[in-house]
């Protein structure tokens, strides 16, 4: 293994110190560190070094929808993103809900070495919502499973969500819940509001999200289990998390770098590709869920990196598939929505983006501190990067990003796995 000397990088953006890093750990972090012996020194003045990211919620589509995406191709992408691990969602063809699939995506992750791939396993089987899925066998695997979800699919039977969170209880795992009450959006395409009206779109109601919320968080309450809200996107959702919060039940939620930025008035180009689960809400929802980010009520910011190939986006609204791409867009839109605004500074977006999400699905040897003895995975951003996406030069296989053409700040330059560069000046290692 190989000695690194990042020099004179920020960490978490305060003073300028050098990081040495000897094989898988970092050695030492102090200013005018010795370059004498060490294989590779990186000049870093100016640039912003975090904790590698982690992402507690990713669709890498292996096995089943190759075309779309494959655990190499999307851990490569998270990797150019900064992301050092992610956590695979589970609605896969077959689904991840049983012990063989999620040692498939767990080894396939491996293989890899872009970064580590933790399966999340199905609540119920065939995320059909009627049976409980192995989750002890899951948990038990060699993938460990601690995050079980049926995303994509809301569970939906208050006592199936029940049991869940009982089962899951022995082990300390946690159920991450799609919040959306089905009945309530049959035949939506979009936020219920005054666009939609305007649009003649079907509308996608705040309470099908809040509703589900609510009953969940009073359902972990009296089990005395952890629940986890999957993309929370309404101002009504932070309100029910902050009170669950206040009451001492344990609840985390994450919210999306797209539900960060963009509105429904987007939806107003038809383009498809910012049609999305849960669709793009109003400019009152985003302020709210970025103040909720900074407080703390939203614990972390996942991707809900979903990808699809160009067929299923290129054609008409209603049939369009739901998902955009977001591992290699995160940073810089967090940077831009919440770090440029004033909301967060970088230790904000290093507990809020690797900390925090490692912590809720129990992954160790991530999110820890940029100090001597951790293990090495690291991020390095040019901060004062500008440029404009270009989807052209995506590692994911996919391309549906609505940020194409847009001008987003940040840029990684350097990603390291346990010590080992798996991005180099921008570029893939």
């Amino acid at each position: 293994m190989s000695t690194i000397l990042i020099r004179g990088a920020k960490v978490l953006g305060g003073e300028a110190q050098d990081v040495l890093i000897d094989g898988e750990t970092i050695a030492e972090v102090g200013t005018g560190l010795s370059a004498e012996g060490v294989d590779t020194v990186i000049e870093a003045a100016g640039q912003v070094l975090l904790p590698g990211l982690v992402d507690l919620h990713t669709h890498l589509r292996e096995p089943g929808r190759e075309d779309s995406e494959t655990v190499l191709t999307g851990t490569r992408a998270a990797a150019s993103g900064g992301y050092t691990a992610v956590f695979a969602m589970a609605n896969t063809f077959p689904v991840a809900d049983t012990a063989g699939v999620v040692e498939q995506v767990w080894r396939l992750g491996k293989e890899s070495g872009y970064c580590d791939v933790q399966p999340i396993g199905a609540v119920t089987v065939g995320l059909e919502g009627k049976q409980l899925a192995e989750l002890g066998a899951m948990h038990e695997s060699a993938a460990q499973v601690k995050v079980f979800s049926d995303d994509g699919k809301c569970v939906d039977d208050a006592v199936i969500m029940r049991r869940a969170l009982e089962y899951v209880k022995a082990f300390g795992g946690v159920v991450a819940q799609h919040a959306q009450e089905p009945r309530l959006t049959e035949g939506a395409q979009m936020n219920e509001g005054i666009v939609s009206a305007e649009l003649g779109l079907g509308g996608w109601p705040a309470v099908a999200e809040e509703s589900i919320i609510a009953r969940d968080v009073l359902l972990a309450e009296h089990v005395g289990s952890r629940v986890h809200i999957c993309h929370l996107s309404t101002a009504g959702s932070v309100e029910i998390v902050r009170w669950a919060k206040s009451r001492g039940i344990d609840v985390t939620a994450e919210v999306t770098p797209h539900h960060l930025l963009l509105t429904d008035e987007m939806v107003r180009t038809y383009d498809p590709v910012y049609k999305v689960n849960p669709p793009l809400r109003t400019e009152r929802d985003v302020l709210a869920l970025r103040e909720a980010l900074a407080d703390g009520t939203i614990d972390i910011v996942a991707t809900d990196h979903a990808p699809h190939p160009h067929e299923d986006k290129d054609c008409e609204w209603a049939a369009a598939a739901m998902g955009m791409v977001g591992l290699e867009t995160a940073l810089s839109v967090v940077q831009r929505t919440m770090v440029e605004t004033g909301l967060l500074d970088w230790a904000g977006v290093a507990d809020r983006m690797s900390a925090a999400p490692a912590r809720i699905g129990r992954l160790e040897g991530h999110g820890r501190p940029v100090s001597a003895g951790e293990p090495a995975n690291l991020t390095l951003v040019d901060t004062s990067y500008r440029g404009v996406v270009d989807p052209a030069h995506f590692a994911s296989r996919s391309r549906n990003t609505p940020y194409e053409g847009r001008e987003l700040p940040g840029r990684v330059t350097h990603t390291f796995l346990r010590g080992r560069a798996t991005v180099v000046d921008g570029k893939l290692a």
